[in-house]
């Protein structure tokens, strides 16, 4: 369950994270503008919160593909 908890506490941001991102990417398109560099140190964060909830899941596979007796 632990894990569970783990994995929501990262991919709550990255919810927040991909909105704000949409929001950059559609005004940069409506501006005619490149993407602001806000865009990229968000898209970083999100990259980086995606390592520790992934390997999170793949553990939640894990226990329940081979259920070890603890």
């Amino acid at each position: 369950l632990g894990l569970y908890v783990f994995v929501g506490l990262f991919w709550l941001p990255v919810v927040w994270m991909q909105i704000q991102m949409r929001d950059l990417a559609r005004q940069a398109r409506d501006e005619g503008q490149p993407l602001p560099a806000a865009y990229f140190t968000l898209y970083r964060w999100w990259f980086a919160f995606g390592f520790p909830a992934f390997a999170a899941v793949l553990c939640i596979v894990w226990l329940m593909l081979t259920k070890p007796v603890w």
